[in-house]
């Protein structure tokens, strides 16, 4: 009888057990975007701690000015960077599309010459192809207006989410602990040593990621120098911050590098898109593989495939924050199911 009962609660248990699993996974699926914007907080906070603890190590004679104050002067140091690069960078581009639209009314007639010179060129509708030009304006503007609302809440995550970064920055340490009060005091210290592993992992991620973004920066402001591309060192500062962002930042570095060596010839709108397309090649199966194998301690190919799973399952956000992930991962994986020899 008393067998009876207890393989009856051990069913309870289980079926208990199991509605609340699927409960806490259904949570879960509601709430992925608010959990994807803890997670990439929590784990920006602990890659950048290593730069936080750097800074609030600054000692002048004996006085640490940044000690409580780390993170400000971080986000401080970081505004006023991006304010002086378009301070300096802005004014000769809005200087020369001022003087491109002052001249574009006497250079007409000269490019309506040119055009008549092609091939078919006669066959165009100049007329249609100015009414299509103001529909397609008329109806981006309209999309821009409709997609207000869409930028107000993409800006409104990235401020939460830097908010929620600086509180992790700051408080990481008390919820930390608090989570790790969960488990029993053996399982807790493994899982402590682990993450801490981890912890470091991920601190020499960024590392290596600011090592690429400076050798595109550089090599982005050779090239353009060579190619006589105008606002060459603003085009390489601006190429090596997107390089943070996979993918977008790269299309977007292309864009803006092409339209700038296309105002003065397309002989070095060619020799830009070679640039790329060389460079785009050996960052892709040299460059990040190897620095990043020795920054994280990760293979290439596992850097590889962190990649295209963490942009399938999240965009940009998911390939940005990847390899720090695949990193964590590793660790777990390794610290829980490999078996080691004794």
């Amino acid at each position: 009888m008393a067998a009876t009962e207890e393989r009856v609660q051990t069913l309870r248990g289980a079926i208990v057990f199991a509605f609340g699993l699927a409960l806490a996974c259904y949570l879960a699926w509601l709430l992925r975007a608010e959990l994807l914007l803890l997670f990439v907080s929590a784990l920006f906070a602990i890659v950048l701690r290593p730069l936080v603890e750097f800074i609030a190590g600054f000692n002048i004679r004996g006085w640490r000015p940044f000690r409580k104050s780390a993170i400000v002067v971080l986000i401080f140091a970081v505004i006023a960077g991006l304010g002086l690069f378009v301070y300096l960078a802005l004014p000769p581009v809005l200087r020369d599309l001022r003087a491109f639209a002052q001249e574009m009314p006497s250079r007409l007639p000269e490019i309506q010459a040119k055009l008549q010179k092609v091939p078919f060129a006669d066959q165009i509708d100049a007329a249609g192809l100015v009414t299509q030009a103001q529909g397609a304006l008329t109806q981006s503007a309209s999309f821009v207006l409709l997609s207000i609302k869409n930028w107000a809440n993409t800006l409104f995550t990235l401020a939460m989410g830097l908010i929620l970064t600086v509180y992790f920055t700051l408080e990481g340490d008390v919820a930390y602990r608090w989570g790790l009060s969960f488990f029993p005091p053996l399982s807790r210290m493994r899982l402590d040593a682990a993450l801490r592993r981890a912890q470091i992992r991920m601190g020499r991620w960024l590392l290596g990621q600011c090592s690429l973004m400076l050798i595109f920066g550089v090599l982005s402001v050779i090239v353009y120098l060579l190619l006589g591309v105008r606002y060459a060192y603003a085009l390489g500062v601006l190429n090596g911050l997107l390089n943070l962002i996979p993918v977008l930042g790269g299309a977007v570095s292309i864009a803006l590098a092409l339209l700038a060596a296309a105002v003065d010839s397309w002989g070095r709108v060619l020799g830009v898109a070679v640039f790329y397309l060389v460079y785009l090649q050996i960052e892709n199966s040299i460059l990040t593989p190897r620095i990043m194998r020795h920054s994280v301690g990760l293979p290439g190919l596992a850097i590889l495939v962190a990649l295209l799973i963490g942009s399938a399952l999240a965009g940009i956000v998911g390939a940005l924050v990847s390899v720090p992930t695949a990193a964590l991962v590793a660790v777990l994986v390794d610290e829980y199911l490999v078996s080691k020899d004794s």
